[in-house]
């Protein structure tokens, strides 16, 4: 029994952080659960994100899939034009295994 509900919390659990990163584009600041800035330097984010193709990718922490509805996704963002407007910085990585957070502070904006 003590096995049946460890399963059934580790697939719940599992199934909770595979969607959280289904991501959103608002076109407006005040539908968006956060505001990310796209820095130009690597070393400046607070998260490195990498864009996969399939929605069902999105296990690791910044491996983000963007959902054209926005029922779809589990959180919303909006992109700012100024960096001192945003709660999240990311800078896109071309490397998969390059994705994941630099500022952890920030890790409860996407759970």
């Amino acid at each position: 029994m003590k096995r049946a509900i460890l399963l059934i919390a580790f697939i719940l659990i599992s199934v909770i952080y595979a969607d959280a990163q289904l991501i959103y584009s608002c076109e407006n600041r005040y539908d968006a659960d956060f505001k990310v800035y796209i820095v130009d330097n690597r070393y400046d984010a607070d998260l490195l994100v990498f864009k996969v193709d399939n929605r069902y990718d999105v296990g690791k922490d910044g491996y983000w899939f963007f959902v054209e509805n926005r029922y779809d996704a589990a959180k919303k963002i909006w992109f700012a034009e100024n960096r001192y407007d945003a709660d999240l910085l990311i800078f896109f990585v071309e490397n998969r295994y390059d994705a994941g957070w630099k500022n952890r502070s920030k890790i409860p904006l996407l759970y």
